[in-house]
């Protein structure tokens, strides 16, 4: 992670931090089978393979952090399958064969990817495989079964639709009829129906919520104080798991790094990732102070963490501004700063037109009075 931020330019988009709150203000919602229009069992299973095969690889974005990524990916989709969630689960694990079989051999940097990283590829690819086929398998039978379920309910309905019109049409024409005749009741919606109503179809997922603990601010800047006080930038990479369809930041981790008063620059970033792969966590943002400025992303920030949100949707850019008192969550606009600032091939500090806006309050964060663990491998 090298930032050097700059000053603030007047075209420098103010986004206020707002509150954010504790309560769960937004659900993870997937379209249902009969909103996209698809009901039959296969063409399910077809739509869940589509949606983990729509991305494309950004080649601003080093092959390596790809890799990286990939093997957060396996470890998301481990706990979905776990969990039961197995739409979600088959998806990811679609999403990681496409990338690693296909998409990523169209990188520019793919052949310099190191032999270490590729084997632990190889052998991820070799885990993945047999796993999606069994979920697609067990995805299938469910998907028949609610589809069998779904056409014998709607068989009753148009069955009880015809007597309800045959009692319509007799009233009609025998004024002695009256309402004892109509025993029946409506058509109910509970049952099977609903089962087919609620299958999600991986197509368009809606941020998950991400769980900040409520001291991570206040540790990061006893860490920071004495850079702080030297006017230096401090930053550290925001890690954790999910769980419940939710994203729990559990880690501080800060590497070592050297700033200065609108840098930050990491080093070792090896240490990091064999933390991460020996406690199985997973990148979810990261964090930085404003020694003397506002909490806000500058042009740089707003390219790093492109980087963060590009690989996880939900990722996180905490601003620290001691000198504000105030602490603040960020993420790209996904309608147009997120492909706004990956189309970008400018470095350095550079101006950024303010409107529309490039990033925003991160509204999926979620304050909850939780541990977290402090990793400091400055030490």
């Amino acid at each position: 992670m090298i930032r050097k931020m700059g000053p603030k330019g007047p075209n420098m988009q103010e986004v206020p931090c707002g509150e954010i709150t504790s309560e769960k203000e937004q659900e993870c919602s997937l379209p249902s089978c009969r909103e996209l229009g698809i009901l039959e069992p296969s063409a399910r299973i077809k739509a869940l393979a589509d949606s983990g095969n729509a991305f494309e690889v950004d080649v601003s974005i080093p092959a390596k952090r790809y890799y990286r990524s990939g093997l957060e990916m396996v470890r998301m989709a481990n706990v979905y399958r776990q969990e039961g969630n197995l739409e979600n689960a088959y998806v990811l694990y679609m999403k990681f064969m496409t990338l690693f079989l296909e998409k990523i051999r169209k990188h520019p940097e793919f052949k310099s990817v190191p032999i270490v990283d590729r084997a632990q590829n190889e052998a991820k690819l070799k885990e993945v495989l047999p796993k999606a086929e069994e979920l697609k398998k067990i995805l299938l039978r469910k998907y028949e079964l609610e589809y069998k379920n779904f056409l014998e309910d709607q068989a009753k309905e148009q069955l009880l639709e015809k007597k309800k019109q045959e009692e319509k049409e007799l009233e009609e024409n025998d004024p002695c009829v009256g309402g004892e005749m109509k025993t029946h009741s409506e058509p109910s919606d509970s049952g099977t129906k609903s089962l087919l109503l609620n299958p999600s179809v991986h197509n368009k997922l809606t941020l998950r919520d991400i769980i900040v603990p409520s001291k991570l601010m206040s540790k990061f800047l006893v860490l920071s104080i004495w850079n702080t006080e030297q006017n230096k930038e401090t930053c550290g990479i925001l890690a954790g798991v999910l769980q419940h369809n939710q994203l729990v930041i559990t880690h501080l981790l800060i590497p070592k790094q050297y700033g200065g008063p609108d840098s930050c620059t990491t080093e070792s970033e090896e240490e990091i990732f064999a933390y991460q792969d020996k406690h199985d966590l997973i990148t979810l943002g990261w964090i930085h102070t404003h020694p003397t400025q506002t909490a806000f992303l500058s042009s740089i920030d707003l390219h790093t963490h492109c980087a963060y949100q590009l690989m996880m949707p939900e990722a996180l850019a905490i601003v620290c501004s001691p000198k504000s008192d105030e602490n603040c969550f960020f993420t790209l606009t996904p309608e147009h700063g997120l492909s706004y600032i990956s189309n970008c091939k400018l470095t350095g500090f550079h101006p950024h037109p303010s409107e529309p806006p490039l990033y925003r309050k991160a509204e999926h964060a979620k304050l909850e009075d939780m541990p977290v663990e402090v990793v400091d491998l400055r030490r």
